[in-house]
């Protein structure tokens, strides 16, 4: 006679339960939309193979120890035998920014070797300050140093990097504050990197593409210079999660639905948060005035509506937009090695080409802005 056990709701014989045991354990997909294009599939298996837990179940502390999408590209580069060594730049430096808070970690790229002892100054470059993701909770330097090499080295800029304070302990706008702040420390400062204050952009990558655009919109308010262009690239521009590509993407790897409202519930300090400005932006914020928009979206991402969305405001307020969609790539490829992912050298040199041509253009404008629009 067989005995019988049970293993998930099934009746199993004792002989087959222990040679399921003796298999690997069966993982969900890696790519739960079965959207995504092969090279991105593969970073989506290496990202699988590292057992992160789900960041949506952890506390803030725990979430910011969990592998990201970095940690994935040089897992999947020690799977192909390659170097992990990052992306060459001939001058990268730590400094410190002072911050409202205290001290805002940064980090100098600059692309181009010092002039040696009697050599000419090099004439000044343009200067991006970019501004990292996570969600205004987890996120660093480190996990998107390869975004930062990768636009000093293809916009041939100076790149100056931002941390920035993070919730829960530093609650909604404290990030805002900051990223505001190092804006303003980087065009009192552009000179000692040999950089054009003249001449700077705003770059930033989901929380940090909203940072970046809140940073452009403070400086129209305070009618200080403004950047000339921002960089936002797949950015958290609105607090609406029932967007398509919310629902589409719901499930999708890395960012999911549940991790969006993860953040947004550590950020702010009540649901009337979202309805504020810096946050709701393509819903509530005045658009006009500002300077010249670079997005780039991608289809497997619950942010690409927000993106989208944001693109035609801004193009209904008057604001000159480039925009472009990568529908076969998920969140945080932008930053991936091209070697590893076509896709996301397209997407860096697109940037950089628009990121040049904005440099080459007389500084903007300020505009003074129009009161707020309240959208009933």
């Amino acid at each position: 006679m067989i005995k019988l056990t049970r293993r998930a709701g099934l009746m199993l014989p004792l002989g087959l339960m222990a040679a399921c045991a003796a298999q690997p354990e069966m993982l969900p997909p890696s790519d739960p939309t079965g959207r995504a294009e092969p090279e991105m599939r593969a970073l989506l298996d290496s990202l699988q193979s590292l057992r992160g837990k789900p960041i949506e179940t952890l506390s803030p502390a725990e979430a910011r120890m969990q592998p990201g999408m970095a940690d994935a590209v040089k897992a999947r580069l020690r799977q192909l035998g390659r170097p992990v060594a990052p992306r060459p730049v001939p001058v990268v430096q730590d400094i410190e920014i002072p911050g409202n808070g205290g001290p805002l970690p940064a980090r100098v790229y600059i692309p181009v070797e010092p002039p040696r002892a009697g050599q000419p100054a090099r004439p000044l470059m343009p200067m991006i300050v970019y501004y990292h993701g996570g969600g205004f909770v987890i996120g660093s330097l480190d996990a998107y140093d390869a975004s930062a090499r990768a636009l000093a080295m293809e916009s041939q800029a100076v790149v100056i990097a931002v941390h920035y304070r993070q919730s829960p302990e530093h609650k909604f706008p404290a990030a805002h504050e900051d990223a505001y702040v190092a804006y303003r420390w980087a065009l009192q400062n552009a000179a000692q990197f040999g950089a054009d204050l003249t001449r700077v952009a705003v770059v930033g990558e989901s929380a940090g593409g909203n940072l970046a655009i809140n940073v452009a919109m403070a400086a129209r308010e305070a009618r200080a210079p403004l950047p000339v262009a921002m960089g936002l690239i797949y950015p958290v521009a609105g607090t609406d999660m029932t967007t398509p590509s919310y629902q589409a993407n719901a499930m999708a790897k890395p960012l999911n639905a549940a991790m969006m409202q993860w953040f947004v519930n550590h950020y702010t300090n009540s649901p009337a948060e979202l309805q504020d400005t810096r946050l709701n932006v393509y819903g509530r914020a005045e658009l006009a005035g500002l300077p010249k928009a670079i997005i780039i979206t991608a289809g497997i991402d619950p942010l690409q509506s927000d993106g989208m969305l944001l693109a035609q405001r801004l193009q209904a307020r008057g604001v000159s937009v480039v925009a472009q969609d990568y529908p076969t790539v998920t969140h945080e490829f932008f930053g991936v090695d091209p070697n590893l992912l076509a896709t996301a050298g397209a997407a860096q040199r697109f940037m950089a080409g628009e990121l040049r041509s904005a440099f080459a253009l007389p500084a903007p404008a300020v505009v003074a802005p129009a009161p707020t629009r309240r959208m009933r």
